[in-house]
């Protein structure tokens, strides 16, 4: 067996033609060919899937038996294969709480740092706060007695202005042989205690006299009067949570061995990583539980101010109040109380009863209900009117069903939480610093920005060799980022908004840094979305994991990366069943003399753009969408004029801002100007034009299925008219069969062991989730008796698995799914 490649005999995985080659191992190899030909069902569905399957075959017994028999591609032999990573194009995490930082790890370590070096402040006036040993304080209390050459009372604040009596207390401290206390500034013997008359209704402060020491006893004997000083200062502590009170003469200095801010006298916890996590309740603002956003009712979405509330003005209510109801008993006696009708428009109301409509009533006031019920018996009821919004709030926290929570969020938007302006954390935890940031500042600064803090951030002792080998930790990882051309991120960025390839170069990064090798790495385009400027750092940074002893195959378009390859494998010639061949593999001077429809671009014998229309003469003035002053993330006070009825291209170096201009600004603003949408947007001065548009549509890279079993036929709406084609065959019809027989997502048709999916989830732990097909259906989702009805020949299962071209094959008499069908082969 030759070791030096990777023999696959016999593919046939979807539309490969029982193709054999060699695929040369520690090179960085590219499959390449025209979209659908074959090169992901080569790359993933077989080396790597082969790969994957080989090793949960090498686990014990025992652990297999968690796992079920995964799906062996469809191949004859493979040999020569390491062990595989993919590193794909799929988004990383929905997760709100994720974000580059906590994907990387690199939050991690922040949190470590800041955790063991950060400097806190006192949230309310900024002062530095820090905690003291009693060998600390004792020293500072020795030196201000020197200073003043007064006598000193040790104190042990037990009470801070809170109301109560306190008798008991007192008691106590009396029976423990204390005698005397300052209660509100004034000094009481304990052997009075009956005497004293403390007004419960009234907040006090109680400070215990723990011991006096005179200026002469220091004099007399430093040394004993040092002993007698811990000694105390150990007592007062431990009766008052480590707090200490000093009066020195006539003034008073407050210790604690606790963060403590002097100038306030507030105490803070110790300081751990744990206070910097926005995922643990230690670190997570209280508001926002850590998400930096909240759902708040939006009044805009929730009434129509030209209706009335008897026409059903109050969107959320529904019908509730167009007949005799609960609710509009209660909204008859409120009008009644406060004297206004029902029949007004919303809008027309005064500002005070709108308020009182939308938000309740501020006082505990009832109102009565008197009605007649179903049996002619009398009722009357005393209840509280608590008003739209506060009922919707109620609602929303109370329910446990998803579907109720989605109802009430079309009355809700997203805003950033007023309590810790969208940075997640507890104000204690955003008052500590690292040189002049606090770890979310530092979290928000751009990658190659935060590189450059770090290399030239300045520590002494201690803290120094603390910080050492975690800021190498950080460095290495942060360079890696800015290898595969993610120097523009920032670690703050949430997870959900990274494009596909950006997630893609995180993955990889990570990978690199992992230091791993004799394992064969599958990439799926990673110079997607890369500005020609940035590639060449990412196809450095590949074969750096290629010349650290691994194999790299990537399914690539781009010229560049072909150029760098070792070996080039070029699968078509065209697309589906008509690809799935080798048909020209070598270096990149064997791929140029080919015949191939790839050696002819590279050759230049065909070139990109030929017969094209490259562009539209204007023969009118064009209509423009225009934002003016637009400042989002690194935008610079921009203004944008987007002519309509063209086709506009935003370009530029990755991270320039294109996104942000777009993505974040112009889409939230028109999703919510036409669509009623929830977006957060971006910030900007103004815009005009709305009215020369009606809708907006956004295309991204997201998954377009809302749920794991969607897909082109059910997403296009095809799937429906399939579905009623089958329910009207002859046996169908015999058997009763309606359309709905035909669903995967319903019972009936579907196979009830993987409930439509046709592979089952298993839960690797530690491990990412793993599918396997389900072996009652073999992966068809549907059931024998829903697979026995044929639709010319064809059961359900298998129109499904056609491609576009076979099912418009099939399909070309009927108009309908004709037309659909047409779009999805002229789009690719």
């Amino acid at each position: 067996m030759n070791k030096e490649y990777i023999k696959i005999i016999g593919a046939k995985e979807h539309n490969l033609k029982d193709i054999s080659l060699d695929i040369p191992k520690n090179k960085l190899v590219v499959l390449t060919g025209v979209s659908g030909s074959g090169k992901s069902s080569l790359a993933f569905d077989t080396l790597y899937a082969e790969g994957q399957r080989r090793y949960v075959e090498s686990l014990s017994s025992y652990a297999r038996q968690f796992l079920g028999l995964m799906h062996k591609p469809d191949v004859d032999s493979i040999t020569g294969l390491s062990p595989a990573i993919s590193i794909d194009q799929k988004t990383t995490s929905s997760n709100p709480r994720s974000t580059v930082g906590t994907i990387t790890e690199i939050y991690g370590y922040l949190r470590l740092l800041y955790g063991h070096i950060g400097q806190p402040h006192c949230p309310t006036c900024g002062s530095e706060i820090s905690s003291q040993s009693i060998q600390q304080i004792s020293q500072r209390i020795l030196n201000l007695i020197n200073k003043e050459k007064e006598n000193i009372q040790i104190l042990s604040p037990l009470v801070k202005s809170r109301k109560g009596e306190y008798t008991a207390l007192l008691s106590k401290l009396h029976s423990k042989g204390f005698s005397r206390v300052i209660i509100d500034g004034d000094t009481y013997h304990l052997d009075d205690i009956e005497d004293l008359n403390i007004d419960s209704n009234i907040k006090h402060t109680i400070d215990l006299i723990v011991d006096r020491l005179t200026y002469k006893m220091l004099q007399d004997s430093k040394e004993s009067f040092k002993k007698r000083l811990i000694d105390s200062l150990e007592l007062a502590t431990s009766l008052s949570d480590g707090e200490i009170k000093i009066l020195i003469g006539k003034k008073d200095y407050f210790f604690s061995e606790k963060n403590t801010c002097f100038k306030c006298q507030i105490s803070y916890p110790k300081i751990t990583p744990a206070s910097f996590s926005f995922n643990a309740p230690e670190g997570a603002c209280p508001r926002c539980s850590g998400l930096g956003i909240i759902n708040e009712i939006d009044i805009s979405k929730v009434y129509n101010p030209n209706l009335t509330i008897s026409e059903g003005g109050i969107f959320p209510w529904g019908n509730r109040t167009t007949k005799d109801s609960w609710t509009r008993r209660i909204l008859e006696s409120v009008a009644k109380e406060h004297n206004f009708d029902l029949q007004t428009p919303l809008g027309k109301y005064p500002k005070e009863i709108l308020d009182l409509i939308l938000f309740g009533s501020n006082s505990k006031q009832s109102y009565r209900i008197q009605y007649t019920n179903r049996f002619g018996k009398e009722r009357i009821y005393d209840v509280q009117y608590e008003g739209v919004t506060n009922e919707l709030e109620r609602l929303y926290k109370e329910t446990d069903s998803e579907y109720r929570k989605v109802d009430i969020e079309k009355y809700m938007a997203e805003r950033v939480c007023d309590s810790c302006n969208g940075d997640r954390l507890k104000p204690y935890s955003l008052a500590v610093t690292i040189g002049k940031y606090n770890i979310i500042e530092m979290s928000n600064l751009p990658i190659d920005t935060l590189m450059q803090y770090i290399e030239t951030l300045s520590l002494d002792g201690n803290k120094k060799q603390i910080a050492q080998p975690i800021l190498k930790e950080v460095s290495s990882r942060l360079q890696f980022l800015v290898n595969v051309g993610l120097n523009y991120i920032t670690l703050s960025r949430k997870a959900n908004t990274l494009s596909g390839g950006e997630s893609q170069r995180i993955r990889l990064a990570s990978q690199i840094g992992t230091g791993l090798t004799g394992v064969l790495y599958v990439l799926d385009e990673p110079s997607i979305g890369l500005h020609p400027k940035d590639i060449d750092k990412l196809l450095t940074s590949i074969e750096s994991l290629r010349d650290t002893g691994n194999s790299v195959v990537i399914v690539e378009h781009d010229q560049e990366t072909m150029e760098r390859a070792d070996w080039i494998i070029d699968i078509g010639p065209k697309a589906g069943e008509h690809g799935g061949e080798v048909v020209a593999q070598g270096k990149i001077e064997d791929i140029k003399k080919s015949d191939s429809l790839t050696g002819k671009y590279l050759s230049k014998r065909l070139k990109i753009g030929e017969g094209i229309n490259k562009g539209l003469e204007l023969n009118t003035t064009p209509k423009y969408i225009s934002l003016k002053g637009i400042t989002t993330n690194n935008l610079k006070n921009i203004n944008l004029n987007i002519p309509l009825n063209t086709f506009t291209c935003i370009t530029g170096v990755s991270g320039s801002g294109k996104s942000s201009l777009i993505n974040d600004t112009l889409y939230p603003v028109l999703m919510n100007r036409k669509m009623n949408g929830k977006q957060i947007e971006g910030k900007y001065q103004d815009i005009t034009g709305l009215e020369n548009i009606d809708k907006v549509i956004g295309i991204d890279q997201k998954p377009i299925g809302r749920t794991p079993r969607s897909n082109p036929a059910t997403y296009t709406g095809i799937f429906t008219y399939i579905r009623e084609l089958f329910s009207q065959t002859q046996e169908a019809r015999a058997r009763g069969y309606k359309s709905g027989r035909f669903s995967f997502n319903v019972k009936g048709g579907r196979c009830e062991k993987c409930k439509g999916d046709g592979e089952i989830k298993v839960e690797m732990q530690f491990l990412p989730d793993m599918y396997i097909t389900c072996d009652e259906c073999n992966g068809k989702r549907y059931n024998e008796e829903a697979l026995s009805i044929d639709y010319k020949d064809k059961n359900i299962a298998e129109i499904l698995d056609m491609t576009v071209d076979q099912a418009l094959n099939t399909f070309k008499d009927i108009p309908s799914l004709k037309n659909k069908l047409s779009i999805l082969q002229d789009v690719g």
